[in-house]
């Protein structure tokens, strides 16, 4: 049977590490997973518990495309708390995890062919996506000297059709200040086309607070999710900002793709929303693990990263130990058993000499894999 060309996208080379990882567990091993951005803790108790309650009360079923209005309303009022931005509810759409939400973006706001830019280093499943839905994603070459963040000049006419942007970023943490945000968002419409901000690692900051594109424009979407912050990365739930006049576009493709969110990830994510004391003893942990790290590998010999402003990842240049990331990643994994990223995941052309070390974990763990780490470099 024919398979289309749309389908020829890369591997999400983190998932075949977990996968080595794994197998290197069911052999007996103890393997500290320093490869994927997942937290070590789960969903919020106050989450678990609320959907409890609902699935004692009554069935679970269908929501409507948009999600449930009592989300809605809640998200809405966080952009309040957090950014002062009064935001109408019916411009937010649940979404199946920020994946769904990248999926209803791209489709609502482009055609086929059309060059969407991506900074590079950036989240693999952004150029992937772009692919499979016969899209061209145009890889940005970002420079240290601006923290991995992409600048005006990087897509000065390229004839861009949409500029995508995370902050704070994988694999890098590197966070946008409101000049620079505003500064892609201005050249970004300057030229027509559409920006699209990904705040999914909003919550997960350390010096200050992370900028939303709202603070800047209402013409811009924006792509969220309760995996990170809010520590529910299997519930599989996430929500866009999208302009009053796209909200019906969205609708649309979102009835006929998706249906709707997972109800039960719904009711616990809105619970998961008040639970505000566990949630900033999970940044309690990030904060302790991301020092650990920075002055960890530092020591170890991975010396040349831009320090995280958020999330938690330190994405550091080994140009110095090897020009073969993956090969350094598998003997790092088979002889000190622990778990990291070859940069190619995230920047094809240069990722050969990068790795990216994900901090999720619980600080034992952090601090068992930098013990690790520092013996497998000494002995090199």
């Amino acid at each position: 049977m024919r398979i289309s060309t749309r389908s020829q996208v890369d591997p999400f080379i983190v998932m075949d590490v977990m996968q080595a990882a794994s197998a290197a567990e069911a052999a007996g091993r103890h393997i500290i997973h320093m490869e994927v951005g997942q937290p070590g803790t789960g969903a919020p108790s106050g989450a678990t518990a609320a959907l409890a309650r609902a699935m004692d009360q009554g069935a679970l079923g269908y929501t409507v495309a948009l999600g449930l209005p009592a989300l809605r309303a809640r998200i809405a009022q966080m952009y309040g708390e957090w950014y002062n931005v009064d935001l109408d509810p019916n411009r937010v759409v649940i979404t199946s995890g920020s994946s769904g939400g990248f999926i209803l973006a791209f489709t609502a706001l482009f055609d086929t062919g059309d060059k969407v830019g991506i900074g590079a280093p950036g989240y693999p499943s952004y150029r992937q996506i772009l692919k499979a839905l016969a899209l061209d994603p145009v890889d940005l070459p970002t420079s240290p000297d601006n923290r991995y963040q992409p600048v005006p000049d990087d897509f000065a006419g390229m004839d861009l059709k949409g500029l995508l942007v995370a902050s704070p970023a994988n694999p890098t943490g590197t966070m946008l200040d409101r000049p620079a945000m505003k500064a892609l968002i201005d050249a970004t419409q300057g030229q027509g086309a559409s920006f699209i901000s990904d705040e999914i690692y909003h919550g997960i900051e350390y010096e200050k607070k992370a900028v939303t594109a709202l603070e800047i424009t209402d013409d811009a979407y924006v792509i969220n999710s309760f995996s990170k912050y809010f520590s529910m990365t299997g519930w599989r739930v996430g929500w866009m900002v999208v302009p009053e006049d796209h909200v019906r576009v969205v609708e649309r493709i979102a009835q006929n793709m998706f249906i709707c969110a997972p109800h039960a990830s719904q009711v616990a994510a809105l619970a998961a929303m008040d639970c505000e004391d566990e949630l900033q003893a999970n940044m309690d942990v990030y904060r302790a693990n991301r020092t650990m790290m920075i002055d960890g590998l530092r020591d170890a010999g991975f010396s040349s990263f831009a320090p995280p402003d958020g999330a938690f990842y330190v994405y550091a240049d080994v140009s110095g130990i090897t020009d073969d990331s993956r090969r350094l990643a598998r003997d790092i994994l088979d002889k000190a058993g622990v778990a990291v990223t070859p940069g190619l995941d995230f920047d094809p052309i240069r990722g050969h000499q990068t790795l990216r070390f994900s901090y999720a974990r619980g600080t034992a763990d952090i601090a068992e894999g930098i013990a690790r780490l520092k013996a497998y470099m000494a002995a090199r």
